[in-house]
């Protein structure tokens, strides 16, 4: 697979994770860690069945325990964090420390063999965690110390999975088939802590568990396996300026099914993550 495709294939994860916001509000009232440990056990239900029809489950036995401990503790302590900051501090800003992790994987990314942080890469990321901000906080953010918990969890979210994403090129022998394990013993830990800290609530209908098998095939699911091969054989500062169209166009699915309404943070929102995206990819395509 070349470089080019594999970022492509990487940038399906921000095209499936666009869903999320849509998809975790069909599937209410499932409280968080239930609703993770629905989504990564289909998740990880999915990657194995492809696994097996490909007739390679055995290379799942070769692969080190610190891999899949590296995995799982990627998956699981993003989403802890992430859950746990919007529980201890108001949902905008601690959406808007959490991401952090698209800039701080470009920035982190220089340190990797055979990567080269140039100035277009961040400066595309800037702009487009500047365009993610407007969307998360509608214009207006204010801090409060009675919030610092939230704030300290929120960013601990952004490091997990920037670090996961790039650390995962240290492992890149390791198959993507590795990662329906990671998802498996993510849902693992997720039934535990759900059964010791939450009441169950199940989908409402037939709409809320297709919103829970929705979250398991996609935001939950396939994306992190293409994710998995973006990061380890495409452009990485790329890949991570490029992400903030998640937020951007997960806000305009929500205002095509009427469940968030347009406004001028939106359209400027639009054009800040646009032109980054544009200066990252610039920046990759121009010769070293």
């Amino acid at each position: 697979m070349t470089r080019a495709r594999a970022t492509a294939t990487g940038f399906a994860a921000v095209l499936l994770w666009s869903l999320l916001a849509l998809l975790t509000v069909g599937s209410a009232p499932v409280p968080p860690l239930l609703l993770n440990a629905l989504a990564f056990s289909i998740g990880g239900a999915l990657g194995l069945g492809w696994t097996a029809l490909a007739g390679e489950l055995g290379q799942l036995r070769r692969v080190p325990l610190r891999v899949y401990a590296f995995g799982s503790l990627g998956l699981f302590g993003y989403h802890l964090f992430y859950f746990s900051a919007l529980r201890l501090s108001p949902a905008a800003e601690a959406g808007l420390i959490a991401y952090l992790w698209p800039l701080l994987i470009v920035l982190f990314s220089g340190l990797l063999p055979g990567e080269r942080l140039r100035a277009g890469h961040l400066a595309g990321a800037v702009l487009g965690f500047a365009g993610a901000g407007l969307i998360v906080t509608g214009g207006g953010v204010g801090f409060r110390a009675e919030f610092l918990p939230g704030y300290g969890l929120a960013l601990l979210c952004a490091l997990t999975w920037s670090g996961y994403s790039v650390l995962s090129r240290r492992v890149g022998t390791a198959p993507t088939s590795s990662v329906a394990v990671f998802c498996l013993l993510t849902a693992a830990a997720s039934w535990g802590l759900h059964a010791l800290l939450e009441d169950a609530a199940w989908p409402a209908g037939l709409s809320g568990w297709a919103s829970v098998a929705g979250l398991g095939l996609g935001p939950v699911g396939l994306a992190f396996y293409v994710w998995d091969i973006g990061v380890k054989r495409g452009d990485i500062q790329l890949l991570g300026a490029s992400s903030y169209a998640a937020p951007l166009l997960s806000t305009l699915i929500l205002v095509l099914a009427g469940i968030a309404a347009p406004g001028w943070a939106l359209a400027l929102a639009a054009l800040l993550i646009a032109g980054g995206a544009a200066l990252a990819a610039r920046a990759s395509l121009t010769p070293a």
